[in-house]
């Protein structure tokens, strides 16, 4: 069963992929067309983007995302010898390459995991963390991130995560042309004497502009909920031991939010680390109340 999931998020990633190049390539045309007069234009410069972005992310996903989090790598086990071992001894039994591990300096207790695939992972821990649990707890929470790292979430976060920032920017570049003088011709074209076809074209694309990242937002996000109950289980999996994840995640949700969290990340965290109330489609997690639940149930 397990490992059937583990072969379906391999295959969810190219669906996601695929998914978000398709919204890219309309949100580029539209852009275009409508601040460019040419959705043409729009295209060619949604492509460069999401080749650079995914190149970026694909290649350097790990020293990027440490670097927004503001974490210091643990270069050798004298640096943090309990954080080392727990991560060592889990990725043993996990079965997986020992990843890179790193330190963010913050009160708040929290963790992720980051990378292309298993051969290029890396965890990262607050010393908030380290502080607050206890080894079991340790064990709980890394076996956590050891099984994104196990299940290849890492990789379909880094493309959502890549993939939703291009999409920003290229919507903030199309705003900035607009303030800057862009589309002024097309409005002028129009009062000229165009047709219904060209308004309703236009009202499309400025819908999709609007709407594009919410929904890029709102399949990273739903994409994160998913990924984190099947983590918890695999997590118990490892370790033959729900209480000990039990007992950290309600350390973790009892906590203050982190200071320099980078907000793009926040799904990457084992709990939303700026302690937002959201709901819906806009929660980064499932409630921490359903996680404890089904772990309690195992």
């Amino acid at each position: 069963m397990l490992y059937d999931q583990i072969a379906q998020n391999k295959r969810k990633t190219v669906y996601v992929l695929i998914g978000f190049v398709l919204l890219m390539v309309a949100i580029g045309a539209a852009v275009g067309y409508v601040f460019f007069n040419s959705a043409i234009s729009g295209l060619l410069m949604a492509t460069v983007i999401a080749v650079v972005y995914m190149g970026l992310m694909i290649s350097q996903s790990t020293s990027v995302v440490m670097s927004m989090n503001h974490a210091t790598e643990v270069k050798s086990v004298d640096d943090a010898p309990e954080l080392w071992h727990v991560v060592e001894d889990m990725a043993i039994v996990g079965q997986v390459p020992m990843p890179k591990v790193f330190i963010i300096e913050d009160a708040s207790p929290n963790a992720f995991a980051t990378g292309n695939n298993p051969e290029h992972a890396a965890v990262a821990a607050t010393t908030g963390l380290l502080n607050r649990l206890n080894r079991e707890e340790l064990e709980g929470v890394m076996a956590h991130e050891i099984s994104h790292v196990r299940n290849y979430d890492i990789r379909l976060s880094t493309i959502a995560l890549a993939l939703s920032a291009a999409i920003s920017l290229l919507v903030n570049i199309g705003m900035n042309s607009f303030w800057w003088g862009g589309g002024r011709r097309r409005s002028n074209d129009d009062r000229e004497g165009g047709g219904s076809l060209e308004i309703i074209l236009m009202i499309l694309s400025v819908l999709l502009v609007v709407l594009g990242p919410i929904a890029a937002t709102i399949a990273q996000l739903a994409l994160s909920r998913n990924r984190e109950y099947l983590a918890d289980a695999s997590a118990v999996e490892l370790t033959r031991n729900p209480q000990g994840l039990i007992h950290a995640l309600e350390k973790i949700s009892n906590s203050e939010p982190m200071e320099r969290a980078d907000p793009s990340s926040a799904a990457l965290y084992i709990s939303n680390p700026l302690k937002k109330k959201t709901s819906g489609l806009f929660q980064t997690h499932p409630p921490m109340e359903d996680r404890i639940a089904r772990l309690e149930a195992m």
